[in-house]
């Protein structure tokens, strides 16, 4: 088998380096007509899944269901190309991974509640759309035949390769993040199975398609520098064009789905909340007067004192979030952020590894569906990864040429994260801390320390007063004194104890927090890296796992490590997993070293791919292409199907109402918002004025004839409309009644 041409898993044949496959070439004439059937019968899927009303809802919005077509449309697109350059079999088996990864979306249930996504019930699976089952069937059968006679060559590369430990706890991890858990364990156990079925079919289909990559794909590739992994510890901190153009993508397609997919509304009660916190920061306010009927203007996570009321979050995220809504465009702050975020783990990446790794690794970040979804959000997390890797670079400059200056920005960057969320700025300085230990001579070390520190405490210190003004006490956070007024002494503490949780049914499964919820937490947030890290049909974390466990691991990649475990590990000690909004966002800062492991993974596979024995040749990148396959399906397959299915509406939310407003013109009147304080009043309550007294149109949750009447007596020349909210239409907004006096008001209740 040592001489055996084509003896590795990737390569069927030894072939010349401008030598297509057997068997994908066609006649020139028989070759035009067959590019331009697949140019015609693409463009025309595409524009029927875009355009077509087979695939959008009662109200005309996209489902999830256009993907199928869209995939369709795009694998005869790639087959036309596949022909012209002489690789039909490249073409079918890269199309069959996306069109297969498509149908694997199609089956899984997900959509816009607050939930975890599930794959269909096995008895429900025959109610699935007859063309996604045979698509998964014609796969599952292409795969069977295609791997029949590679699988000998596959197994003894993996017995030569890797310990046996080592697969079984890779396999064990593969497996085990494949389906998220369930409170029946003989579903979660079936779902389990199925789960690493669809992923490990995945997973051939794109080994089988990289045995038939062109050589005109891997010259390509090559020249963007991607293959280079030997340029290690350059400590060179500079950018180049790849990151560049990275980050402009990144930020235009944040800013695409921020303004079509999120409608620039915000869908989760913090980003309400911090809408609100910004929007009087800008004004140059630290509270808001009490509303003079405040049962009617009832949000959650909003503190309501004897006089005043405000954001009991804390004030980091919304002071710079003002800066948006001081122009007017909140929404297009954090797709700026995540721009700078690909720039500075460009910047970070360089000069820890070399170019070509940190050019993969801001390759794979700018399209990770964790990464994007959360810059299109209204959430805290992107600015704290910007914090985090601005520290972490400035900690490089002072690694590399000494002084204070960078130690100084450096723990700023720290206090900054500290004033957004606190307990990850004390991760980011537990972490930056053991880093500065590892420096040469104690002067080195002392100053770094020492520039930490002050800066740190100069910017998080800001936190005190802002804490004195708000509770009282420097030391008493806002939101504890919302959670302990509302829910309890202790309820939203760090630690373990019977009292810790909000009572948030279906989001934390047991009473109080120990042991057993670390272990359920971790496995939901595990599951949700492998799905959301980079939105892979084979699962997001099978290359991670392998470099982690089966290394080699240099110095750099054990920091990396080291800081997965530090994030999640101090993450334990808190009650609630984050939720299913955006993917594990309570794990957020692990993003970068998760993409960075699985760029180590991907080169190291790689270089044992050329460690194979002699008479077996293995093209130089050819895992490196089969990574961006994987991406590349991601892209066209899981990201449309993720905005469509889940994020358009999510958790209910519309921004309905102000599209009412502006065909209608409540001018100063009283709108009545009829249905739940979620999502429905909360949809129209983020477009209140500040000054509830003031020009323009107050919303107000009608609570029924007492809450009616106080707000007649509070407003009693204002007229009055009634809306209704989508839980009561089943849609979007509606106006059932106004405008109307304040007697029609009342004789109406």
């Amino acid at each position: 088998m040592g001489t055996e041409r084509g003896n590795d898993p990737v390569n069927a044949a030894a072939r010349g380096p401008n030598t297509p496959p057997r068997g994908t070439t066609v006649g020139p004439a028989l070759e035009m007509v067959a590019v331009a059937l697949c140019v015609v019968l693409g463009v025309a899927l595409v524009l029927w899944s875009v355009l077509g009303t087979a695939f959008r809802d009662t109200e005309g919005f996209l489902t999830g269901s256009f993907g199928m077509p869209l995939a369709g449309g795009l694998t005869l697109l790639l087959l036309a190309w596949s022909i012209r350059v002489g690789a039909l079999a490249f073409g079918c088996w890269t199309g069959l991974l996306m069109v297969g990864q498509a149908a694997t979306l199609q089956l899984i249930e997900a959509g816009t509640c607050v939930c975890y996504q599930h794959l269909r019930a096995v008895e429900q699976l025959g109610q699935a759309s007859p063309v996604v089952l045979g698509v998964v069937v014609l796969q599952a059968a292409a795969v069977a035949v295609g791997i029949f006679r590679l699988l000998p060559t596959v197994l003894g590369w993996l017995r030569r390769t890797f310990a046996l430990w080592q697969l079984l706890v890779i396999a064990s991890l593969f497996a085990l993040t494949s389906a998220a858990l369930s409170s029946n364990p003989i579903l979660w156990v079936t779902e389990l199975g199925l789960a690493t079925t669809l992923q490990l079919l995945h997973l051939t289909t794109v080994v089988l398609a990289a045995r038939f990559v062109p050589e005109v794909l891997l010259e390509r590739v090559g020249r963007w520098g991607l293959f280079d992994s030997e340029d290690y510890g350059t400590q060179y901190l500079g950018l180049d064009r790849v990151a560049i153009v990275s980050a402009a993508v990144v930020m235009a397609v944040a800013a695409v789905l921020s303004l079509v997919v999120y409608d620039r509304h915000p869908h989760i009660p913090d980003e309400v909340s911090y809408l609100y916190q910004a929007r009087y920061f800008a004004a140059g306010m630290l509270t808001m007067p009490l509303p003079p009927v405040p049962e009617a203007i009832n949000l959650d996570l909003m503190y309501y004192a004897q006089d005043r009321w405000f954001s009991p979050l804390p004030l980091g995220w919304a002071g710079v979030l003002a800066l948006g809504s001081l122009v007017g465009v909140p929404w297009l702050v954090n797709p700026v952020l995540a721009g700078v975020a690909v720039l500075l783990t460009f910047s970070l990446v360089r000069y820890l590894y070399g170019q070509g790794t940190a050019r993969l690794t801001v390759l794979l970040l700018a399209a990770s569906p964790w990464f994007l979804f959360l810059a299109m959000s209204f959430m805290t997390h992107t600015l704290t990864l910007v914090l985090a890797l601005g520290a972490a670079v400035a900690t490089c400059r002072v690694h590399r040429d000494g002084g204070v200056g960078w130690a100084l920005i450096g723990g700023a960057a720290i206090g900054g994260v500290s004033l957004v969320r606190p307990l990850e700025g004390l991760a980011l300085a537990a972490i930056l801390s053991l880093v500065a230990l590892t420096f040469r001579g104690w002067k080195a070390k002392v100053l770094t320390l020492l520039g930490l520190g002050i800066g740190a405490a100069a910017l998080g210190g800001l936190m005190l007063p802002y804490n004195a003004a708000l509770t009282g006490d420097p030391l008493r956070f806002p939101l504890m004194e919302y959670t302990t007024s509302y829910y309890g002494p202790l309820t939203n503490a760090l630690g373990f104890g019977p009292e810790r949780g909000l009572g948030w049914f279906g989001l934390d499964p047991f009473p109080g927090h120990g042991l057993r919820d670390v272990l359920v937490n971790a496995a939901l947030n595990g599951f949700s890296v492998n799905i959301e890290l980079f939105g892979w049909a084979t699962g997001s974390v099978l290359v991670l796992a392998a470099i982690v466990f089966a290394g080699p691991l240099r110095r750099a990649d054990v920091l990396m490590v080291g800081v997965v475990g530090g994030i999640v590990g101090i993450h334990s000690l808190y009650w609630f997993s984050g939720g299913p909004d955006f993917g594990a966002r309570y794990w957020y800062l692990i993003v970068v070293p998760c993409v960075v492991l699985t760029v180590r993974g991907v080169h190291a596979l790689q270089q044992r791919l050329g460690q194979a024995p002699s008479g077996s040749r293995v093209r130089p990148g050819i895992v490196v292409v089969a990574a961006l396959l994987l991406t590349g399906s991601a892209v066209v397959t899981y990201l449309p199907w993720r905005s469509a299915d889940k994020y358009h509406h999510y958790r209910g939310m519309r921004p309905g109402i102000r599209v009412l407003e502006r065909e209608n013109g409540f001018g100063q009147g009283v709108v009545l918002v009829q249905g739940e304080r979620w999502p429905d009043y909360s949809s129209a309550a983020i477009y209140n004025p500040l000054d509830l007294d003031g020009d323009g149109p107050i919303y107000a949750w009608d609570q029924g004839p007492v809450v009616r009447g106080q707000l007649v007596e509070a407003y009693p020349q204002r007229p009055f409309w009634i809306v209704a909210g989508p839980t009561v239409t089943g849609t979007g907004f509606e106006i059932l009644a106004g405008p109307l006096t304040s007697s029609e008001v009342v004789a109406d209740r």
